[in-house]
């Protein structure tokens, strides 16, 4: 069994990290916002649940233009939010109950309202302030033209123009101004908060965009033109390292230093990149002297198939041996459509003309969707490595998809011209309860309105209900946790087609009937099934099952 005690500095490497929104978690002060306060009162849900860690989503000061990712004090809490001595208590309260606290980090911009980008308004053009930040003027005879064609993420160009004429760069929303990272008071400031949260107690960090820091600012900018698309998740046409502002080569040093702080700490602190980069790519973020892991992008996109899913599951796991970590696994977030909707929609759908069409164009088969659900979440904790829990699987929560666009949040929305719905559907409060304004979210309405459907997914519902989804994922963590040895697997040749059959060690095995048709359950102790088995011995289709 694996140690995950307080000494142990190898905790991370197949632990169960849960991801808390907080925003949408629980809301103590009943105004209609999750806080910091609410997530302390739920800690015992995880704690019950079984996971080794929670991942605190961003808590900062922030005005909200992206969920909390434009942050304006990276060593603040939101006062919406809490504040320090929240923070402070939730913490220890986690640490009470045996679990570690993960927090978001958000190094490469900031918020426009963060003190440093006013400064740098004000300044002006050539100041020390400025630097901090890419600005740049514009091209054209009055430079009314954007530096470079470098596009957002959130659609529309990257660059903002400012009334002094300058323009300065957002890879993101144009209240996410991108920091420079080539000056030294960026660096020395992020070691500082750093070394902020480790003192609080911090466990370990999530890094967004991590391979977006290191940026190619040298005099012409160059386009990206044909060279490549520029979306946070493409794979960018030019020699790997070498793109304008993706993934560069120079990043690693960066996190080459911030492991030096990591290993001041006992135990270390641990690091995952959020790395949107192919795998090979990916590796160099999880070496040792980096940031120890990264997040595993392909399996979240692999579609339910059993010759897909395995191709990935094999390369990832060479993956991360190649570079000394363990794998990651996840199959929801706070960014995409939750899997129990996901994972049922016809292949090739297009995820943001459903999600615009309500979830109406195809109508996603809920119950279809949860069983589906289900078997993938037993496969993806039978895998060697750590899994990421999002929020609200473990009550089999759908997508909301028909949230009407008057309540939308996401940047996204707006920035797009109203052309992509974004991710607000997977960010709705959770229900505690069956009844109430909020289903137990807090004592009034929730920031984003709840489907009357999550009355039946509410925990007091499911909780200690034989067969339901929260129980399903008790008894796999309780389990998993007796089980875990070793970070390795070996599949069992001559399993039928569709089906995934590996053993993780000599003693157990998972099985995973991905096809259409119900297949021959191998001999063994059935130890736990995602649905409940016919008699006599047959694996049913969308059905995994791990055997002694």
């Amino acid at each position: 069994m694996a140690d995950l005690s307080s000494r142990n500095p190898d905790w991370w490497r197949q632990a169960v990290i849960y991801q808390v929104y907080p925003r949408s978690f629980a809301d103590a002060d009943g105004d209609g916002l999750g806080d910091l306060r609410g997530v302390t009162e739920r800690l015992n849900h995880l704690a019950t649940l079984g996971v080794d860690a929670l991942w605190l989503s961003p808590f900062y000061p922030s005005e909200l233009a992206d969920g909390g990712y434009d942050v304006a004090d990276h060593r603040g809490v939101d006062p919406r939010l809490g504040t320090l001595d929240d923070f402070d208590a939730m913490a220890a309260e986690a640490h009470r109950l045996g679990l570690k606290v993960v927090v978001d980090l958000v190094p490469n911009h900031t918020s426009h309202q963060h003190p440093w980008f006013q400064e740098a308004l004000r300044a002006g053009p050539g100041s020390a302030a400025r630097d901090r930040y890419v600005f740049r003027p514009g091209r054209g005879a009055h430079g009314e033209l954007p530096p470079t064609d470098w596009q957002s993420v959130f659609g529309g160009s990257a660059w903002r123009r400012v009334p002094d004429g300058e323009w300065y760069l957002h890879l993101f929303a144009p209240e996410q101004p991108d920091l420079n990272w080539d000056d030294d008071v960026v660096r020395a400031d992020f070691r500082a908060t750093l070394r902020f949260w480790s003192d609080r107690g911090v466990d370990g960090f999530r890094v967004d965009v991590a391979h977006g820091l290191a940026k190619d600012l040298t005099e012409p900018l160059r386009d990206v033109g044909s060279v490549g698309a520029t979306g946070e998740d493409a794979l960018p046409l030019v020699p790997p390292g070498s793109h304008p502002y993706w993934d560069r080569d120079e990043v690693h040093e960066i996190y080459r230093d911030w492991r030096k702080i990591f290993d001041t700490y006992s135990p270390p602190r641990t690091a995952v990149a959020e790395a949107w980069v192919p795998d090979t790519r990916r590796a160099l973020y999880a070496r040792p002297d980096e940031l120890g892991q990264a997040f595993n992008f392909e399996y979240l996109q692999a579609r339910w198939d059993a010759e897909e899913l395995r191709e990935v599951i094999t390369g990832s796991l060479e993956t991360a041996r190649a570079a000394g970590a363990s794998a990651t696994w996840v199959l929801s977030n706070h960014d995409v459509v939750r899997h129990a909707s996901r994972l049922v929609l016809p292949a090739g759908t297009d995820e943001n003309a459903w999600l615009l069409s309500g979830g109406r164009a195809p109508v996603a088969d809920v119950e279809a969707g949860l069983r589906r659900a289900r078997a993938a979440t037993l496969l993806m904790l039978a895998l060697p490595g750590s899994s990421y829990l999002y929020q609200g699987e473990e009550l089999g929560l759908p997508e909301v998809a028909d949230l009407p666009t008057e309540v939308l949040q996401d940047p996204i929305w707006e920035q797009t011209g109203h052309v992509r719905k974004g991710r607000d559907g997977c960010r709705v409060p959770l229900p505690w309860t069956a009844t109430g304004p909020s289903y137990g979210f807090g004592s009034g309405a929730a920031w984003l309105p709840q489907p009357e459907a999550f009355a039946a997914y509410a925990v007091e519902v499911q909780a200690g209900t034989e067969g339901s989804t929260l129980e399903l994922y008790r008894t796999a963590l309780r389990l998993r946790r007796k089980l875990l040895e070793g970070e390795t697997l070996t599949w069992t040749p001559g399993a039928p087609a569709g089906v995934l059959d590996f053993a993780r060690t000599e003693t157990w095995r998972c099985v995973t009937n991905c096809s259409a048709h119900p297949v021959a359950l191998p001999p063994g102790e059935v130890l736990l099934a995602s649905t409940p088995l016919p008699e006599p011995g047959g694996l049913p289709p969308d059905t995994t099952v791990w055997l002694a």
